[in-house]
């Protein structure tokens, strides 16, 4: 390698290396929020935020009446409409800070105001419900009943955004901060009063397992925000006390982390389990003259289970559904097992509802065919008749030309072995009382017409 190329090449690696330490700055500077953070201030402000007294209080209890009617109804804008005005974030932000800062005292007072929170919402919700005549669940209730890894992950954006805004310098409307913690809180402690109302632990108990993993993982995003940022820890003149202080914080952090992270996994693990149950079924389970009520997953127990109307599906064919469950490499020991009937009776009343829908589907579906068989006629018809509006010509002909029996059209194709031309080609049929001449007349006079009509020179009239 001679000289030249050697100094070409280190100017490459120079300018490489340049690049990428710009890039580097600029992500640093894009991505660093340590020179904006007002630490003292941050923990003074979710200290004030913590008591819920007075004007909180009667907003939570507001709050929760407008989420409680948006569920009641199943009213997305009108639970929106309640998280704008939720101050659910104090106490659970106010967790997260203490332990990770080792403030043992703020800790104690933000676990009692998170019991005052839960206790007022809850009852509030109950008494809502209770009063309400619409005790039917809806969806957006149902949504409310049972923990998924998107309401995981809402909480921990959620609660990142929150902390992160929070440790601005400045001010950021207090609005963002209740939008953050409210979508995953808010909903979940309205639906556990549902379900106390209605009498159904069933759904309190998921609703509230759902508002105590979201509370988890908004507190344990504080607490990583905070270490991250460096926030000082509080300062005891014992040093036996603040060594035990210190040990307390580190045990309940590891106490929380560990079986949220196992939560998170599992979690994970369902939904994909759910969605590749949703593939697999769409793919697989299909029989001429059978129909699919249903299917049941569970992620614990690893079965599927699918119900079957219609005709029976033979053995073999079942076993082959199952052969293709074994062999799917998204599935490990899943077992699956196929309920089917011809009398319709034989299965539940939630099937009845099912099937309701599944009606309802298959109309639409036999609509949306009719639609397209229409569609596909009036193509066959223009295709036929390509650009010609026979249906128009013919009534103007037979206004003119009373002794016409009939006409026809059809495209005929002509080459001369160079080149292919396509010719309009019109068939009529006369009475029999009509001359010759007279024929010979009209047949001249009609493609005149037809050729100034359709804008066409190679038009031909052929008789029957």
């Amino acid at each position: 390698m001679n000289t030249n190329d050697t100094n070409s090449t280190k100017e490459l690696k120079k300018n490489a290396q340049g690049t990428f330490e710009g890039i580097k700055v600029f992500l640093s500077e894009l991505l660093d929020i340590r020179h904006d953070t007002d630490k003292e201030e941050t923990v003074e402000t979710i200290k004030k935020e913590i008591s819920f007294k007075g004007h909180n209080a009667w907003i939570l209890i507001f709050s929760v009446f407008v989420a409680s009617i948006g569920l009641n109804v199943s009213s997305t804008a009108v639970v929106i409409g309640a998280m704008l005005i939720s101050p659910l974030m104090g106490p659970i932000v106010g967790v997260g800070l203490s332990v990770a800062i080792n403030d043992i005292d703020t800790l104690k007072r933000s676990l009692v105001n998170l019991g005052v929170m839960i206790g007022l919402s809850i009852l509030t919700a109950y008494l809502y419900f209770l009063l309400s005549p619409l005790t039917k669940l809806t969806p957006e209730l149902e949504a409310r009943t049972y923990p998924t890894i998107l309401d995981v992950l809402v909480a921990i954006f959620g609660g990142l955004a929150l902390i992160v805004a929070k440790t601005k310098k400045g001010t950021i409307a207090s609005v963002i901060f209740g939008v953050a913690i409210a979508t995953a809180l808010m909903p979940p402690l309205c639906t556990a009063g549902y379900g106390l109302a209605v009498g159904n632990f069933e759904y309190f108990g998921g609703a509230f397992y759902l508002f105590t993993i979201n509370s988890i993982f908004i507190a344990l995003s504080a607490f990583v925000v905070a270490k991250l940022l460096g926030f000082p820890l509080v300062k005891y003149a014992n040093s036996k006390r603040r060594k035990r202080i210190a040990q307390i914080a580190t045990t309940i952090a590891i106490i929380v982390m560990i079986p949220s992270t196992l939560l998170f996994w599992k979690l994970l693990q369902k939904e994909i389990f759910t969605t590749n149950v949703e593939t697999f079924i769409a793919e697989n389970i299909f029989y001429e003259d059978s129909y699919l009520f249903r299917y049941d997953s569970d992620f614990d127990k690893n079965t599927i289970t699918v119900y079957l109307g219609g005709e029976v599906v033979p053995e073999p064919v079942i076993n082959t559904w199952q052969t293709k469950l074994l062999n799917d490499k998204n599935f490990k020991d899943v077992s699956l097992e196929v309920r089917q009937t011809k009398d319709d009776t034989e299965f539940s009343s939630t099937d009845y509802v099912t099937l309701s829908e599944m009606f309802s589907k298959n109309l639409e579906t036999l609509e949306s065919r009719d639609t397209k068989i229409k569609n596909l006629e009036n193509q066959i018809n223009k295709l036929t008749t390509g650009d010609i509006p026979f249906e128009e010509l013919i009534k103007e002909i037979k206004i003119n030309y009373e002794d016409l029996n009939s006409i026809s059209f059809s495209n005929t194709l002509v080459s001369n072995f160079q080149e292919i031309d396509t010719i309009p080609v019109f068939t009529v049929s006369w009475n029999d009382n009509v001359s010759r001449q007279l024929k010979n007349s009209n047949n001249e006079k009609i493609k005149n017409w037809l050729a100034f009509k359709l804008d066409k020179e190679n038009i031909e009239i052929r008789e029957q």
